[in-house]
């Protein structure tokens, strides 16, 4: 390898470095958020109307078995009884690793051991703080997520 192609390896690799600053540097300013068309008036307590945000479906209720529930990407939806939903973080609160599966009827994490109760609430540690809650909503057959 020649000097000469060391330096231009370097310039190509330089330019698309300061490309992906300019880029990112782009997408902080202020001028982009001045601009942006307001959405819908917000709720009351300050959150944007649910009807400018598209729903997204978690799964159908038939989907989540009474007394048991499912983990859904960063959500766990459970049934503790018929017809009441509940919507959790699938993030274990002692070491932030994702809880894994649901059954015997605790949401359970594979890292350290830790089992929560199907409302959220330790069931046997090391984790000693309840699964965070998730918004959730049901419409007809649909468990909506916020």
């Amino acid at each position: 390898m020649t000097f000469d192609e060391h330096t231009r390896r370097n310039v190509v690799i330089a330019g698309a470095g300061a490309a992906a600053a300019a880029l990112a540097l782009a997408a902080c300013t202020t001028e982009a958020k001045d601009n942006a068309t307001p959405g819908t008036n917000p709720a009351p307590d300050g959150r944007p109307a649910a009807a400018s945000q598209p729903a997204t479906v978690l799964a159908k209720t038939t989907d989540i078995p009474v007394g048991g529930g499912v983990v859904l990407g960063d959500t766990v939806v459970t049934q503790p009884s018929a017809g009441a939903f509940v919507g959790l973080s699938s993030i274990c609160t002692h070491a932030g690793c994702k809880v894994v599966e649901v059954s015997g009827g605790t949401i359970n994490c594979p890292c350290h051991g830790s089992r929560f109760g199907l409302d959220g609430s330790v069931a046997n540690g090391p984790a000693a703080d309840p699964l965070a809650r998730k918004s959730i909503r049901v419409e007809g057959d649909s468990i909506i997520a916020g």
